[in-house]
């Protein structure tokens, strides 16, 4: 099978790219709504983000950003899920993760696992500072790290998993 991929670069001015953000964020209502079935699913399997990395590695940095702010908003005012206190911190690592992983398909050209694995250590790093910075304590920034072990492995096999499905699409 060849190694290459559809990667597109969507700017907002597209209809299309509203669609796929559309889509991109029903998923990221749905996956959470399905996992917080199980006891602290939410934090174990961090849903929020899968579809965020997905949309932002195949449709770009405007569609991935378009995705990272508008599905944990959506989620919030639907299901008071995240909570207010922790909408912020999942906004910056929603909105990091759409710039790494947009950043990682542009430098990898292709569905490449180690881009993938990059793309979501870097949200994740990026992402508990700024949680540190915000909340004032590390043992809370480092949370996704010490319970969301299965999420973030969610993440870059279940992504790089859907991103070949996708791949010629």
């Amino acid at each position: 099978m060849e190694n290459t991929a559809k990667l597109h670069s969507l700017s907002l001015a597209h209809g299309r790219a509203w669609l796929m953000a559309a889509i991109f964020v029903a998923g990221n209502i749905v996956l959470p709504q399905l996992c917080h079935l199980l006891p602290k699913g939410g934090l174990i399997l961090l849903p929020i983000y899968f579809f965020t990395l997905v949309a932002s590695y195949k449709y770009g940095l405007w569609v991935g950003l378009a995705t990272a702010l508008l599905s944990p908003v959506a989620n919030h005012l639907l299901f008071a899920m995240p909570a207010a206190g922790a909408l912020a911190p999942i906004l910056v690592k929603s909105v990091a993760l759409a710039f790494a992983a947009s950043y990682a398909a542009k430098w990898a050209g292709k569905v490449s696992l180690l881009a993938i694995v990059s793309a979501v250590l870097a949200y994740q790093i990026v992402g508990t500072g700024a949680e540190w910075a915000m909340e004032g304590t590390l043992s809370t920034a480092i949370g996704d790290f010490r319970l969301g072990v299965p999420g973030l492995l969610m993440q870059v096999f279940g992504g790089w998993l859907v991103l070949r499905a996708l791949q010629k699409v």
